[in-house]
């Protein structure tokens, strides 16, 4: 029988501690977290007619870069709009005033996120500004949909007529 040593219990100790700590940053890291308080965080308002599956924390890119994320989304009283609040990085606060916003999904049926398409105002938009140009989110179950089970446009028929003129005068030498 051997005799637990005090140097075994603490490497055992030492190494749950180490694993309890690992599996925490990996479960903060897998929700888009962030550990910081987020003080320079570069605010700015995008109203959308539909957001689609868009969620809280979902990243917004430039160039399929990521500067920011989904601070919150609420809904106007009044117009029935989506608000949707922009935290960005601060180190990108120079937007220029035109910037343009559009709910876009990674691949076919990925994730959501916001795209940001910079315009070329000389004037920038401050923290707390509204982005003038958004882009809803298109629903793909949607149009799918229309497309599959849409029936033939108007007029659709003229391809059933029976083409005019005399059958016979299509044998007959032309002069």
């Amino acid at each position: 029988m051997s005799i637990r040593g005090p140097r075994l219990e603490f490497s055992v100790g030492a190494f749950l501690l180490l694993s309890l700590a690992s599996l925490l940053v990996l479960a903060v890291a897998s929700t888009n977290q962030r550990w910081g308080g987020g003080g320079d965080d570069y605010r700015l308002i995008a109203r959308f007619s539909q957001i689609g599956q868009l969620r809280k924390q979902a990243p917004v890119k430039i160039g399929g870069v990521v500067i920011g994320h989904v601070a919150d989304i609420q809904l106007d009283p009044v117009k029935y709009d989506s608000v949707v609040t922009l935290a960005l990085d601060g180190k990108f606060k120079d937007l220029p005033a035109d910037t343009s916003a559009g709910i876009l999904t990674s691949g076919l049926l990925g994730e959501s996120y916001v795209g940001l398409q910079p315009g070329g105002d000389p004037e920038v938009l401050k923290s707390g500004e509204e982005l003038v140009f958004t882009t809803p989110a298109v629903d793909l179950i949607q149009l799918v949909g229309k497309y599959m089970f849409s029936g033939p446009a108007a007029g659709g028929n003229a391809n059933t007529q029976q083409p005019q003129g005399n059958d016979a005068n299509a044998t007959e030498p032309q002069p």
